[in-house]
């Protein structure tokens, strides 16, 4: 129980120092990803005005018909990629990618994989 709550505050350690260099705005938003052990979310974010452009998920519709358990990196790819077409409809093109203090390894990694090759940039 102590070691989570260990590892928990070193992760939010970490986010801290990434979010004193990385902000976003209306035409370069953060995606901002938090990580549960059975779930993945995201979301766009305007730093300068504090307002959320976009949101998506693996609890989503979509996602949970195609991967009742959302757990793991084919889920993760799988909801990069829509995230990344729920951007280019709104038209985000450019984004700043801030892992939450992760390690960009496994599915923050395959996350990222499926916003590139959804065609977002960063």
């Amino acid at each position: 129980m102590i070691r989570t709550k260990i590892k928990e505050f070193k992760r939010v350690k970490r986010h801290e120092r990434i979010r004193r260099n990385v902000s976003g705005d209306k035409s370069m938003p953060r995606v901002s990803v938090h990580r549960s052990l059975t779930n993945l979310y995201a979301q766009a974010l305007d730093d300068l005005e504090a307002k959320t452009l976009l949101s998506v998920s693996t609890q989503d519709k979509e996602v949970k018909q195609k991967f009742p358990y959302a757990g793991n990196v084919k889920a993760a790819s799988f909801l990069g990629e829509l995230f990344a077409k729920k951007a280019k409809d709104k038209g985000i093109s450019k984004i700043v990618f801030d892992r939450g203090g992760y390690l960009y390894h496994g599915r923050i990694k395959a996350f990222a994989e499926g916003l590139r090759k959804g065609g977002l940039k960063f």
